[in-house]
């Protein structure tokens, strides 16, 4: 098509060519042929100007929204940042500044003004660059910048003009003046007058004065150089300007246009930025998945009025941006004590998501401590070591080889070798005890060394073939001895789908986002379901691991679930922390939900303390309080149980009398003093 355009523009200009030399040799006769020669050039670029079918789609552009699945909206997909509003709910000093100032005429030609045309061709040739546009051509120019241009040129004002009255011959006056309102641009990401009424002054633009409407259409002669912002001069002289063309054309009091010319500025400037909503690295994430699902269904993300019904809970999610916030604002006070005068202030991060183990639905997703700040996602796009987190994955692959939770190995140093040869020695935060230790109490108390001898057994491949099957399926995996301990970055999301199908009788389901996409009018366009799902660890062994892992938080180093957060139901865990505590990790599984949470630095160099740092003190207070929501506020069934029986808790030594502990204490403090 290109290439014919270019053929037909060549040829015109070949012809224009032999013209012009004709004209030369025969003035007179040649000079009779100029208007046929100028309809002709018209006629040739009609084809080749804008259609008039795309002045109506501006205004009823609709974008693409994300629901949630409680039918609130997470996000709008916009192509520009602006508010339409009907001419009538414009104030009427904006629409009579408007046509004073650009296109005084309006009501009266039909797309073109000749006499301010030919005035101005006239002040061209004299050097005086004047501008003739209607309010019809610019509206042409807005709405088509790329086949119209911008180029100073007689050929782009011809296009102009032809596209104008094309526009005139199937639009209303008003329906132009309404456009052309809601389509112009005012800086700072505001779109039409609507959003300049709230940027500039605060107020709506049914509300604007006539100063501040002077001030605004003021701009349209060049928004940069007359930014009442940056160049308040400037902006005031254009609007005084725009108010003596107000009283010239009769729509403003003269000796009142001179007194508010006399008035300063009044601005009450803020951007009006797009919210952010509850879920926006949930918002970020689905637009490339939304644009790359468009584009392979030839639709328009910002046109055709798409609904993408997410699976997002926003009770769950406002629980979980609580949680993250709350921890952090704890934690962020240390951090910055800890630093050193020279050192630079590092934000502490956060990543969280929340799913329903039983089909894959994500219910919540807080990508960072704050999206202004970073919007860099640390669910998804993180890679992170997991540390202990990970070794589930080590238990696992041995309980589907035949071990049992009561199988002893002795708590003793480790040294291990790998296929090239190194050494590898875990150590553990406590000596050993050179005691025989259960597989169950190795994991509840997340010995090192109980599991380095378990990978020895099993095998680094089945360990990382087990983790991939479970959901690490995007990140690389060393099949190492030391991956045991969780050395191999992965991302969060693949962690928690790894828990959920623990907690899904080992039946890993590939975490979803969106349940169907629909039109405007509510027809679906495509519904969706877990497109994966399979048995990655058999059952019993899914089983048994679950019931390890109960004892992680009944007894273990996750107790504070219980004891500091009060929850009840049937839930197994795992705390993770890496090495010098660069990585909190903790993980929760019940039987209708499943969280985790890494909490840490962008920069891995930078590490927490070990009276915070690790996962069980950074990490698992942001799960422990968004599970006490969903606990307290039965979005979980508080009596749903995994399918194997909970182990009875060990009975507790009778508590002594206060009276009688005291007694003996002093007894057995005198027996010390005489031996």
């Amino acid at each position: 098509m290109r290439t014919r355009v270019r053929e037909v523009i060549d040829g015109v200009g070949a012809r224009a060519a032999r013209w012009w030399g004709a004209l030369r040799r025969h003035p007179w006769r040649t000079a009779a042929l100029l208007p046929a020669a100028a309809l002709l050039y018209v006629l040739v670029l009609v084809p080749f100007t804008p259609g008039i079918s795309n002045l109506r789609k501006a205004k009823v552009d609709a974008p693409a929204v994300v629901v949630s699945a409680d039918n609130i909206v997470l996000a709008t997909y916009q192509r520009v940042h602006r508010q339409w509003v009907p001419l009538a709910q414009v104030s009427k000093p904006v629409v009579q500044a408007l046509i004073a100032t650009e296109d005084h005429r309006f009501w009266e030609h039909h797309g073109i003004d000749l006499y301010r045309t030919a005035s101005s061709a006239w002040h061209t040739l004299r050097g005086e660059r004047q501008g003739g546009s209607t309010i019809t051509q610019q509206l042409a120019r807005n709405l088509y910048p790329d086949e119209i241009g911008r180029a100073p040129t007689l050929h782009r004002k011809v296009k102009e003009a032809i596209t104008a009255l094309k526009i005139e011959a199937v639009y209303s006056k008003q329906e132009i003046l309404e456009t052309y309102l809601n389509t112009v641009p005012f800086l700072y990401n505001a779109f039409g007058i609507e959003m300049a009424a709230r940027t500039y002054f605060d107020k709506p633009a049914s509300q604007l004065d006539v100063l501040e409407a002077a001030t605004l259409i003021g701009m349209l002669k060049g928004t940069s150089y007359y930014n009442p912002v940056l160049n308040p001069e400037r902006a005031r002289d254009r609007r005084n300007v725009v108010l003596s063309q107000m009283a010239r054309r009769g729509v403003l009091e003269p000796e009142r246009a001179r007194l508010l010319a006399q008035r300063p500025l009044r601005l009450d400037f803020e951007r009006q930025d797009a919210p952010l909503g509850p879920a926006p690295h949930v918002a970020q994430y689905l637009r490339k998945w939304l644009i790359a699902w468009a584009d392979r269904n030839g639709f328009d993300i910002h046109g055709d009025g798409l609904v993408v019904r997410s699976t997002i809970n926003t009770r769950l999610q406002k629980a979980a941006n609580q949680a993250v916030a709350h921890q952090l604002a704890q934690l962020q006070p240390l951090a910055d004590r800890r630093r050193s005068r020279d050192q630079e202030r590092a934000l502490l991060q956060a990543g969280f998501l929340a799913m329903d183990p039983r089909n894959g639905h994500v219910l919540a997703w807080v990508g960072s401590s704050d999206f202004e700040v970073d919007q860099f996602d640390h669910v998804s796009q993180a890679r992170r070591q997991p540390g202990s987190t990970f070794k589930p994955f080590v238990y696992g692959a041995a309980f589907a080889d035949g071990y049992r939770p009561t199988d002893t190995f002795v708590d003793q140093p480790v040294q291990l070798r790998g296929k090239a040869g190194e050494v590898w020695s875990p150590k553990d935060v406590t000596p050993p005890t050179g005691k025989p230790m259960t597989l169950r109490d190795g994991l509840v108390q997340s010995r090192n060394s109980i599991t380095a001898q378990l990978m020895d057994k099993v095998g680094p491949g089945r360990v990382a073939r087990l983790a991939q099957a479970m959901g690490v399926r995007e990140s690389r995996l060393d099949e190492v001895p030391a991956l045991a301990l969780g050395t191999s970055p992965v991302t969060l999301r693949e962690m928690v789908a790894g828990y959920g199908a623990i907690a899904n009788n080992g039946i890993w389901t590939e975490p979803m986002l969106v349940l169907r996409i629909e039109d405007k009018s509510g027809k679906v366009l495509a519904g969706f379901v877990p497109s994966r799902s399979e048995q990655a660890l058999p059952r019993p062994a899914a089983l048994t691991l679950v019931n390890t892992l109960r004892g992680v938080v009944d007894e273990g180093t996750g107790t504070a679930i219980r004891t500091r957060y009060g929850i009840t139901a049937d839930v197994a865990g795992k705390t993770g922390t890496s090495q010098d505590n660069a990585d909190g990790w903790f993980m929760l599984a019940h039987p209708q939900l499943v969280a985790g949470a890494w909490v840490g630095f962008n920069d891995q160099r930078i590490t927490m303390p070990d009276s915070w740092g690790p996962g069980a003190r950074s990490a698992l207070p942001v799960v422990g309080e968004f599970f006490q929501q969903a606990q307290r506020n039965r979005w979980i069934d508080p009596q749903a149980e995994f399918a194997i029986p909970r182990p009875r808790p060990k009975p507790r030594e009778k508590e002594r009398d206060p009276i009688e502990r005291m007694v003996n204490d002093v007894l057995d403090a005198v027996v010390k003093i005489f031996q």
